[in-house]
């Protein structure tokens, strides 16, 4: 009988399995749930099972090159971290481990306004890894100036709005689990950060939510003021959206459902990332999160014109599992694995992906 591993998982089918005997129960149920009944968080897996590779064989794949580059800065993977918000509930090494584990691979990895610990504190516990950070508008916007700047000196290379969160969905599951994002659970950005506002407030002929769900188009325009650094904008489901992110200076987008956690009915990210890409694929990077979990699902984004794929819950079960180790692990399977799709799928490097790589499952009505 082979001995444990030390990191808690061998290969990725064990990942979650591994994750869930970690974390308590409502814990788990927070990181898993999603919106109402969760048909968007079953979308996004439904929309990779729904379709296949159509390999070439014969085509000499003695060398497989995955690297690529984010907004101009070299990564030696496409797949980097999305943005999850209280990691150190997760793992005592929060979200510094994870900035530990995605640096052993030179994977980008973005960080969330609602981390456990601070920007600069991520930023020394790995200074080489690339990194992003992701913002959420404050009422305050004094507060969302002060995050832009504070993540420019720490050395973050791109803000990522997050634009789908107005307020915060109704999440059943994370309702009965009873993990609540208005609990104590520490910002480590500081006392004046505040999360998304959790409901609208009945106010009698209407209903009121908070100031910051009163953001526009023009407040990239505002954002764009505040720092040299590119802007990326998350949470983008359709081509008319995406177009008006690019003519307002984004460069780049994120086609992201917030893993299924805000409008339930939403369309799976993979089912909207054609669209994107055929409007401002050729103005803006274009970037997917939202139900990968192996390197076949990283190989039919990529080739339906992602330029790199984003992993937030696999994430957060190798931090659970084994802190920045389990991280490193992660990115070791996912690069192999995607080296090895590549490779049966007769493709020697990412410049060689296209969507004639991409059929639909004849299985597909039973996912």
């Amino acid at each position: 009988m082979s001995e444990p591993d030390p990191v808690g998982f061998r290969t990725l089918g064990e990942l979650e399995a591994a994750a869930s005997r970690t974390l308590p129960a409502a814990l788990w149920d927070y990181v898993q749930g999603g919106a109402g009944e969760e048909r968007t968080v079953r979308a996004n897996r439904a929309a990779f099972q729904a379709r296949v590779l159509r390999p070439r064989v014969l085509a000499d794949v003695r060398s497989i090159d995955l690297r690529t580059t984010v907004l101009g800065q070299r990564v030696r993977l496409p797949i980097f971290v999305a943005p999850t918000a209280y990691q150190g509930s997760i793992h005592p090494e929060g979200e510094a481990g994870t900035a530990r584990g995605a640096a052993d691979w030179g994977a980008l990895a973005v960080f969330s306004t609602l981390s456990s610990q601070s920007l600069e504190a991520i930023a020394e516990a790995a200074p080489g890894g690339p990194r992003w950070f992701q913002l959420y508008l404050q009422p305050d916007r004094s507060v969302t100036r002060r995050l832009v700047e504070r993540a420019e000196t720490a050395g973050y290379r791109a803000i990522v709005l997050t634009v789908d969160v107005p307020l915060l969905a109704n999440r059943d599951r994370q309702a009965r689990g009873g993990f609540a994002l208005d609990a104590p659970v520490p910002v480590g950005n500081g006392p004046d950060v505040l999360s998304p506002s959790r409901a609208p407030v009945d106010d009698g002929d209407a209903y009121r939510i908070r100031d910051d769900a009163g953001a526009t188009w023009e407040t990239l325009t505002e954002l764009r003021n505040y720092t040299s650094l590119p802007l990326v904008v998350k949470g983008i489901l359709t081509a008319e959206d995406a177009r008006r992110a690019v003519d307002h200076g984004a460069r780049g987008i994120v086609v992201s459902n917030h893993g299924g956690r805000q409008v339930d009915g939403a369309p799976a990210s993979l089912d909207a990332l054609s669209e994107v890409v055929a409007e401002v694929g050729t103005e803006a990077e274009v970037y997917l999160d939202g139900g990968a979990r192996r390197g076949t699902d990283v190989v039919l984004a990529l080739a339906l014109g992602a330029r790199a794929v984003g992993l937030g819950r696999p994430v957060l079960w190798a931090l659970a599992v084994g802190g920045s180790a389990g991280v490193s692990r992660l990115f070791e399977l996912l690069g192999r694995e995607l080296a090895t799709v590549m490779a049966l799928a007769g493709r020697r490097s990412l410049l060689e992906l296209g969507p004639e790589l991409v059929g639909r499952s004849p299985y597909s009505s039973l996912v």
